[in-house]
């Protein structure tokens, strides 16, 4: 019953998944920096820090999930 529920969620998060990719390739360009005077610029050149630094943060967080994961060696404790 377990397995089934495992399985199950799973189908269900790769449908949610695929769903969600899709709804951003509908929309060209999400923010006009190409216009002067309204800042639409500055809040480009915000929404990409923003993405950077959580891409950043997500690869730190993963790396460090990992190094937690492997054996630790008798060496350095």
């Amino acid at each position: 019953m377990r397995r089934i529920r495992t399985l199950a969620a799973l189908a269900f998060c790769t449908i949610g998944a695929l769903l969600a990719l899709a709804v951003p390739a509908g929309a060209q360009q999400l923010v006009d920096a190409g216009k002067e005077g309204d800042g639409s610029g500055g809040l480009a050149f915000v929404i990409m820090v923003v993405v950077i630094v959580c891409i950043g943060g997500s690869l730190f967080f993963m790396d460090h999930v990992r190094r937690n994961r492997l054996p630790q060696d008798d060496d350095s404790q």
